[in-house]
């Protein structure tokens, strides 16, 4: 009987890592996918995924409470693990104050569809100054190396890594919903992929994101999108 389990899990395995658009080949003891052989040659710094948009320009608007966080896919890209990544900056205030600004590196692979994740800088804010860096991490680094941001083709129950920084960045996604409903200030959302994120840093703490088809995150928490579309368009 055992036999027969491991080898339904393996076959089960095979299909994930093609439905990640990554053939993984790795995984953990708890079963999450964390290595993804990649051709970095296949990777490119502009794309679109039918649930990430990666296009210089694309901004993303999102409300909550006290809190507001803006998406901007920057016109600037850098070289990172060898590979040319594209820059997405979040900015993130509470209160009409900035608490943080990210600047992450994403590549798409061409092949897939697949959006990688290579890192971030990470600036945190105290009383209108820089307080910290916490959070900050570098594929190719101190041990740290990219993880998987959006599968080309999402299968529900798939885990992957999303960022590998031992102690500092450990997310991991599960794709836990295919076709969620949402309702936003910008829209009502169908077909929505819902992923659990995790970390074993912080255990017991469990995030849930809605992503659009066509758009992208449309929900994070309780940060609901309040706008989208191209930067340079103003606010209503």
């Amino acid at each position: 009987m055992a036999v027969v389990h491991r080898a339904a899990f393996c076959a089960a395995a095979a299909f994930v890592a093609m439905a990640i658009g990554a053939e993984a080949i790795q995984l953990d003891d708890d079963r999450w996918t964390r290595t993804f052989p990649v051709d970095a040659g296949d990777l490119i710094s502009t794309g679109r995924n039918p649930c990430f948009i990666l296009e210089p320009g694309w901004q993303m608007v999102y409300e909550g409470g006290n809190e507001r966080l803006v998406i901007t896919v920057l016109d600037e890209t850098r070289v990172i693990d060898g590979v040319e990544t594209r820059l997405v900056e979040e900015r993130e205030t509470r209160s009409g104050q900035i608490v943080e600004v990210s600047r992450n590196f994403f590549a798409i692979s061409r092949r897939t569809n697949g959006v990688f994740y290579f890192g971030e800088e990470v600036d945190l804010y105290r009383d209108g100054e820089v307080a910290g860096h916490e959070g900050a991490w570098v594929s190719g680094t101190e041990g740290a190396r990219f993880g998987l941001m959006m599968p080309g083709l999402p299968l529900l129950g798939a885990r992957y890594y999303q960022e590998i920084a031992p102690e500092v960045a450990m997310d991991r996604a599960e794709i836990v919903g295919l076709d969620a409903t949402v309702k936003c200030p910008a829209g009502v959302f169908e077909h929505c992929l819902k992923v659990e994120e995790t970390t074993p840093l912080e255990a017991g703490e469990k995030e849930y994101k809605y992503y659009a088809p066509g758009i992208g995150l449309v929900q994070d928490g309780s940060l609901k999108l309040v706008r989208y579309g191209p930067a340079d368009v103003p606010e209503p």
